[in-house]
């Protein structure tokens, strides 16, 4: 079976933010756009950021290993070196972490480097990587 790009939208309350954000700091690559939304190639996927400027963050969190994960939130499973240049390039550019960098699920199956991190209209973003990829839907 060969992986098919998935396709989200989600709303940003300011669309020169999110450009910045996506295109200069996770470093994805703009597509079409308008005055109402931006596409980008988020790893391959299109994600769309679509203006609305009463978005609000959701503020609901999930206890995960120990940590509060915010819920809803999308990502990429990234090899484990991209993981770490993209840290260092969010933590460079003083984006706060909501959860840092660190190894959840230590000496389990599914262990995995991972951290959050919102984007400027408060969309939480999770970004995780895995020593083995085949742990990725272990149990």
């Amino acid at each position: 079976m060969t992986l098919r790009p998935f396709h989200l939208a989600f709303p940003v309350h300011d669309l020169a933010a999110a450009r910045a954000f996506y295109r200069d700091i996770l470093g994805c690559t703009e597509g079409r756009s308008s005055a109402q939304w931006i596409d980008f190639d988020f790893g391959g996927h299109q994600i769309v950021a679509h203006l609305d400027p009463a978005a609000q963050p959701v503020a609901v969190a999930n206890e995960v290993d120990g940590h509060h994960v915010p819920v809803p939130h999308f990502g990429i499973v990234l090899t484990m070196d991209d993981w770490r240049a993209l840290a260092q390039r969010v933590e460079a550019a003083g984006v706060p972490f909501g959860i840092a960098p660190h190894v959840r699920f230590a000496g389990q199956a599914g262990e995995q480097a991972t951290m959050f991190f919102r984007d400027p209209s408060g969309n939480a973003l999770e970004f995780k990587a895995f020593a083995d990829d085949a742990m990725l839907f272990a149990t």
